[in-house]
């Protein structure tokens, strides 16, 4: 069964406040990195998946914007990648 490695990217819409990136910046700025602006932390997930890659790529479509994000807080995109059979 062909296996897929898939990586989702979730960040948290520009139109909303993240604490998280505030308090980074702040940090990082402290620490003497006065270039910095406008930082902002997402996650990044990797998954290992198998199957035929039309039903992995729904799969992924929606655990990606049903499990691994808030459609109304964060933007989310994904990639699928083709492994090499060993």
């Amino acid at each position: 069964m062909p296996e897929f490695k898939a990586v989702v990217r979730v960040m948290i819409k520009k139109s909303i406040l993240d604490p998280q990136g505030r308090a980074v910046e702040t940090t990082l700025k402290r620490l003497g990195h006065k270039n910095l602006e406008n930082l902002r932390v997402g996650k990044h997930i990797e998954l290992f998946m198998s199957g035929e890659q039309a039903e992995v790529e729904k799969q992924l479509a929606e655990i990606a914007t049903t499990v691994l994000s808030n459609p109304i807080m964060e933007d989310v995109s994904y990639t699928l990648e083709a492994l090499e059979p060993a």
